[in-house]
């Protein structure tokens, strides 16, 4: 038995223009293991949000839920309204979907192909064939990435034989191929070192100046950091969710006080 209260919750309303927002959402494992109950965020234009929580809390899921990445896993109930259009029915394009909200998993996930290859494959995909074109792409998605410099001479060498963090950087700038208005990241930084760690949180700051940003993070002070909106969940529960400096100073409820000053548990 948990000693919190899951249904007493405060959402903070954003006075932000909201980008994305998620109305009711539960998860499903196996049609009976409810992973996620009734989350409703919305979420800023433009804006960094950070979902932080203990492991298992349901942040990553409830993340996934935003681009469909459960689909093939999970019942996801609710609405997930982006451009007026609940991108959570049957009925909506999952390509189209996964096109303008991008996603960067936990490791670092490049294909075995060469830098050049791995910026074009999903424009080629969706139709680009000029060499002028899909140039531009590759350049504008490595500046955005803050790897342009690094990597602009060896464009045609394995995309393997950069480091850990290019690598995760190169993952940035592969979602950024697409054209994408909202980038979900699922702690981008936890498997890199505290140099790579700061590039990566660079990188994202200087981000959220076109996209809308929103971040998976154990790291509390990451989230501090460099987001403006935090979310905290717990036990598939959307427990809290405000300014940042609110969540960290004087949050609403007892148990993101807890989470936030280490009394958690």
């Amino acid at each position: 038995m948990d000693k919190y209260n899951l249904n007493d919750n405060y959402i903070a309303d954003t006075i932000d223009p909201v980008a994305i927002r998620a109305e009711h959402i539960s998860v499903f494992y196996g049609g009976k293991n409810q992973a996620m109950f009734n989350a409703s965020l919305a979420f800023p234009e433009k804006k960094i949000t950070a979902l932080i929580g203990a492991s298992g809390s349901g942040k990553s899921t409830f993340l996934r839920c935003l681009n469909r990445m459960n689909d093939k896993i999970a019942l996801v109930k609710g609405k997930i309204i982006y451009k007026k259009v609940d991108i959570n029915s049957s009925k909506a394009n999952i390509y189209s979907v996964r096109k303008n909200i991008g996603m960067v998993f936990q490791r670092p996930n490049p294909f075995a192909k060469s830098i050049y290859d791995n910026l074009t494959f999903s424009p080629k995909a969706h139709g680009t064939k000029d060499r002028a074109t899909l140039e531009q792409i590759v350049e504008e998605s490595l500046k955005g990435a803050a790897l342009w410099n690094e990597v602009k001479d060896h464009l045609n060498d394995s995309a393997l034989s950069l480091s850990g963090g290019q690598q995760q950087r190169l993952c940035i700038a592969r979602a950024l191929a697409t054209q994408p208005e909202v980038l979900l990241l699922d702690e981008p930084a936890s498997a890199l070192d505290p140099i790579s760690t700061s590039k990566i949180e660079e990188t994202i700051t200087e981000l959220s100046s076109k996209y809308t940003v929103i971040i998976v993070t154990h790291n509390m002070q990451q989230a501090a950091r460099i987001s403006s909106y935090t979310a905290f969940f717990h036990l598939g529960h959307v427990i809290e969710f405000d300014k940042t400096e609110n969540i960290f100073t004087h949050p609403d409820k007892e148990a993101t006080n807890d989470y936030v000053t280490g009394a958690f548990g």
